[in-house]
């Protein structure tokens, strides 16, 4: 799998929690409690969290509104 993007367009439709870490430049440990807090895009498949990259955009432009 791909791990360097030059742009968001190039992320894949799901993202794992350790690409949100390498998105937002935080450590995956971070990424873990974020994508756990309330209103942050996740779907659950058992144990595994996937963000879809277009709510996960979405949620930043919401983050960055809030300022």
């Amino acid at each position: 799998m791909k791990e360097n993007y030059k742009s968001f367009d190039e992320l894949p439709m799901m993202i794992s929690v350790s690409q949100v870490a390498k998105v937002l430049g935080i450590s995956r440990t971070r990424s873990y409690e974020l994508v756990n807090e309330k209103g942050f895009p996740k779907i659950k498949i058992g144990t595994r969290i996937v963000v879809p990259k277009d709510e996960f955009k979405l949620w930043i432009q919401k983050q960055t509104k809030k300022g």
